[in-house]
């Protein structure tokens, strides 16, 4: 993250009541938000999330789930973000790809919705990599 992203990091975990405990660094480099981070977003902002599934192998080896979040802005009015998670053998080691799917997808919106997606912070979700050490 150069300076400006840093300053900005800072201000959104402010104001998505997040603490350094919700945050860890990837090996590859990236700032990772754990799973109960990505809740407490949700919570706090109030996020409402929907899913489909809009593909699912006979196998259920492969799944994409699509959602659609939903959050009020500092104005009132609502602010509507739509995203995909994915899982198949090839980027999930767990035997549960509908389950890795959603979670993929949910943590995908509410970065999105919260702003921290946009300054390069991915949940842990997102790849068996970003695991913390």
């Amino acid at each position: 993250m150069n300076e400006t992203q840093k300053q900005r990091f800072k201000v959104l975990a402010e104001e998505n009541n997040l603490t350094k405990d919700h945050f860890f660094k990837a090996p590859q480099g990236y700032v990772i938000i754990t799973r109960q981070g990505i809740e407490r977003i949700q919570a706090y902002r109030g996020i409402r999330v929907k899913y489909d599934i809009v593909s699912l192998s006979d196998d259920l080896k492969y799944c994409v789930v699509k959602a659609y979040g939903e959050m009020a802005q500092k104005d009132g009015l609502p602010m509507l973000m739509e995203t995909y998670g994915e899982a198949s053998p090839e980027n999930a080691k767990q035997k549960y790809k509908v389950a890795m799917a959603e979670k993929r997808a949910l943590s995908r919106v509410v970065l999105k919705l919260s702003g921290l997606y946009e300054i390069g912070v991915y949940s842990e979700d997102e790849s068996d990599d970003f695991k913390r050490a």
